[in-house]
């Protein structure tokens, strides 16, 4: 079974909208607020990169997509 994880925060509009989209499709998903659980911020950075923006959303463990239709927040280093 694919495993759909969302990385984001809670300010992030663009955040908000993937994961409606994701519930409209009925995928199952897991979602990280990165601002507030730092194990989670650790694993997109490690996912990306050290990449920081937000939305991501990752398929078993690897990046599909970053951002929601070219539309991203970024978080701010620890």
């Amino acid at each position: 079974m694919t495993r759909l994880e969302l990385f984001g925060t809670a300010h992030c509009p663009y955040t908000r909208e993937m994961r409606e989209w994701l519930e409209l499709r009925r995928c199952n998903f897991v979602e990280y607020d990165v601002e507030i659980d730092p194990a989670a911020r650790r694993r997109m950075c490690e996912l990306t990169g050290g990449q920081r923006t937000v939305p991501l959303l990752a398929e078993d463990g690897k990046v599909v997509q970053v951002g929601w239709q070219g539309r991203t927040c970024m978080v701010e280093a620890l």
